[in-house]
């Protein structure tokens, strides 16, 4: 696979290498089924634990595996590759609920859900609703104050991980008067009296990775579960989004790098007017724009998830990372169909799964639009 190879080092080409060549492996003769009945496999989920993919950057004291963010992006870039439905479900983990501990949990909270985390429960996240989509903080979901907890009333959609998950981080607004700053991040587990999972909803693309409707009535809460503040929900949730961006970046890029290659290696080996159509200058030209597109994508997303490991401002260079990688690709993934032809309009090539699974990428965690508005007023200040 091209990559830029000058930006890793020898153990993130490794872990990235050694995390595709268990995709490889193991995931794509599931890739089909998982589509087709939507739905992905507990022992597959076992294994990405086993693997440690779902724990990167936990500390080693609370069973993780104590890496980077850059390391999370690499396993996402891997496994998206091979299919972008597991990618989601180890980028959610990681870089929005994982992320969201690690920067706002209590002590308490650390040491209670971080081992959990790491050893084999999936995490959620928990902010979506019906009437707050780019809107993000248009909440309807209520927290009261009840004793020494909070009773949550209300829906969530769109939940990514939710028919896996066995903890969320769930937004509601505990005083309504105030607006955003009313907002507060919860700690939820699964089994909480008042807390249902609903609707699994069936999807375009990336139909393995679950996207539940939550829903909450008088569901009880214990203050030690607000993670964060009382109030501090929206910073929570911004700063965790603005990580997840990358996350959702580097899924699109290992989407669009395994249409390539599943592209690459079709047009060497159809033939036609009694050559391959890999020999076709029309064809190569497509392909060193799609793989040069790639190119700019990748280092665009290792650039932004560098500048989060290094503490410095990446909050233009997430949007940007996002906004291009979900463009590409949905082009190369259009552009593969079109090179396999009629073959790429079935399900028997893997193409047009790929084509289904990119649209998404211009959608969630923030619209492409919002992802340019981030940028103009970036560069405009």
């Amino acid at each position: 696979m091209p990559t830029a190879l000058t930006t890793l080092t020898e153990d993130e080409q490794l872990l990235r290498d050694s995390v595709y060549q268990f995709a490889d492996r193991e995931i794509r003769p599931l890739v089909r089924e998982m589509d087709e009945h939507a739905k992905m496999p507990r022992h597959l989920i076992e294994q990405l634990f086993d693997l440690g993919v779902m724990a990167i950057e936990i500390p080693d004291a609370h069973g993780g595996g104590g890496g980077t963010f850059f390391h999370s992006v690499l396993a996402v870039e891997a496994l998206s590759r091979v299919d972008p439905s597991v990618g989601v479900l180890v980028d959610v983990q990681n870089t929005l609920v994982v992320n969201a501990f690690l920067k706002w949990g209590s002590a308490t909270l650390k040491n209670t859900y971080l081992p959990r985390l790491a050893k084999d429960t999936v995490g959620a996240y928990a902010l979506s609703e019906a009437g707050s989509g780019s809107d993000a903080f248009a909440l309807a979901a209520r927290a009261t104050e009840r004793g020494d907890g909070f009773a949550l009333n209300g829906r969530k959609l769109w939940i990514t991980n939710g028919n896996e998950a066995g903890v969320f981080i769930v937004f509601a607004n505990v005083k309504p008067e105030d607006g955003y700053r009313g907002i507060t991040a919860f700690v939820v587990e699964r089994d909480t009296p008042g807390f249902t999972v609903g609707k699994k909803e069936d999807k375009l693309g990336i139909r393995a990775s679950s996207t539940c409707e939550l829903i909450f009535e008088d569901c009880s809460v214990p203050r030690a579960n607000v993670l964060g503040e009382v109030g501090k929900g929206y910073k929570v949730a911004i700063e965790t989004l603005n990580e997840g961006r990358i996350g959702i970046g580097a899924q699109m890029l290992g989407l669009a790098q395994g249409a390539l290659d599943h592209t690459i290696k079709y047009t060497k080996e159809r033939k036609q007017f009694g050559s391959a159509i890999a020999d076709f200058q029309g064809v190569q030209f497509q392909l060193a724009r799609a793989a040069t597109e790639i190119e700019s994508a990748r280092l665009l997303v290792y650039n932004a998830a560098r500048l989060r490991d290094n503490g410095q401002p990446f909050l233009r260079e997430a949007a940007m990372c996002k906004l291009h990688a979900s463009e590409v690709a949905e082009h190369v993934a259009s552009l593969a169909v079109n090179l396999f032809g009629g073959y790429g309009f079935v399900k028997d090539y893997p193409v047009e799964k790929l084509y289904r699974d990119a649209k998404i990428g211009q959608i969630y965690e923030g619209t492409s639009n919002l992802q340019l508005q981030t940028i103009a007023r970036q560069i405009l200040t």
